[in-house]
């Protein structure tokens, strides 16, 4: 039990600090739709907000059951397209069209933007019960508008590791149900959640695809003087930078606007035969860093100026270069004026720049 009771007590923790900052919070999973992956008091009521004239279109024409086939066909969309593509496109619904998420404005010249943005609703949800073919649940639930966006699993290492949630991850979170087959929309590469996060006191761990026992999972950490890990942290635990910052409502919005996206990689096998792979991409703390600083100083100094990033091989250069050119290419300054006209990338290999074009393209939505 003592295991038991410091998890929910750090569990509880996190979740009352995001309810402090601008979350959303549903202590119990109550509302949520495991078979549909779905929070729809969320989606619908961002659709009333934002967009109630395309929703009324659509009220008239489907007989009393608007909210049922609504989310039947949004679930087609995900289960075709993904939750990253439908919360960053949308879809068409007979004659109308629904937008699932604002990204925040490069500027002030648009008041209604902002409004809307502002109404976009994040909501963290503690332990949800994701199958219809068990009781398991995950300690959090990370939804924008609805969509489900992130799932943390949490140990505290008083009693257990980082290594206790990877686990569980690999071993207790399969994407298809053992004994029924059946798929978990949450858990399925694409079509659930983008991100799952390993989380105790000292480190935070993530991958973007489950596949059982062969999950590839990397470190978010910070770094501690040059080792792995996080520092000490005086004011509390060792990983409260990932709900403080990289969960920081605006911070984390930006996140899933800007930063992750799905990298499709075509390779041809002996045969000439065509392949295509998939991987969705999402942002390592040092990326993060990276653009996030040359952007706030190309902000406040204006063009003109010389940086330098130093990446290692294999941490990420391609999505680096990808995300400061996009976000370079719509920044203005503190007057609202574009602080560059165009924005040009050299490159010394061919392989590069097409990779660059493909992830620069999927941020131009």
């Amino acid at each position: 039990m003592p295991d038991k009771t410091h998890e929910k007590a750090f569990e509880l923790e996190i979740c009352e600090y995001l309810a402090d900052h601008g979350w959303l919070y549903s202590p119990k999973d109550t509302g949520y739709d495991r078979e549909r992956a779905l929070f729809p008091e969320d989606l619908f009521g961002w659709l009333q907000d934002t967009q109630p004239e395309e929703f009324t279109k659509i009220k008239t024409m489907h007989n009393g059951s608007t909210e049922r086939l609504f989310l039947d066909r949004l679930c087609q969309r995900l289960e075709t397209d993904g939750a990253l593509s439908v919360i960053r496109h949308g879809f068409k619904d007979l004659n109308a069209r629904f937008d699932f998420f604002q990204p925040q404005p490069a500027n002030d010249l648009n008041p209604n933007i902002w409004e809307r943005y502002r109404k976009v609703r994040v909501r963290v949800m503690r332990q949800v019960h994701y199958s219809t073919s068990n009781e398991k649940s995950i300690d959090l639930v990370l939804f924008i508008n609805g969509i489900p966006v992130a799932t943390l699993e949490l140990k505290t290492d008083l009693t257990q590791s980082i290594h206790d949630a990877i686990h569980q991850y690999k071993n207790h979170r399969p994407p298809k149900d053992s004994v029924t087959n059946r798929r978990e929309p949450l858990l399925t590469f694409k079509r659930g959640a983008i991100v799952h996060f390993a989380v105790s006191t000292d480190e935070v761990w993530m991958t973007t695809e489950l596949k059982g026992k062969d999950t590839f999972f990397r470190p978010f950490n910070l770094g501690n003087d040059g080792r792995k890990g996080n520092p000490p942290n005086d004011g509390g635990y060792r990983t409260s930078y990932l709900w403080e910052q990289i969960l920081e409502r605006d911070n984390w919005l930006n996140i899933i606007a800007n930063f992750a996206h799905l990298e499709r990689i075509e390779k041809h096998d002996a045969n000439g035969k065509k392949h295509i792979t998939e991987a969705m991409i999402f942002p390592r703390i040092h990326q993060l860093q990276a653009v996030n600083m040359l952007v706030a100083a190309a902000r406040e100094e204006g063009p003109g100026h010389t940086y330098l990033i130093q990446h290692s091989a294999g941490s990420g250069k391609t999505n680096s270069i990808s995300w400061l050119a996009h976000r370079l290419a719509s920044l203005h300054d503190a007057q609202d004026k574009k602080v560059f006209n165009s924005v040009i990338v050299i490159t010394d290999r061919t392989v590069l720049d097409q990779q660059l074009q493909d992830a620069i393209y999927q941020f131009e939505h």
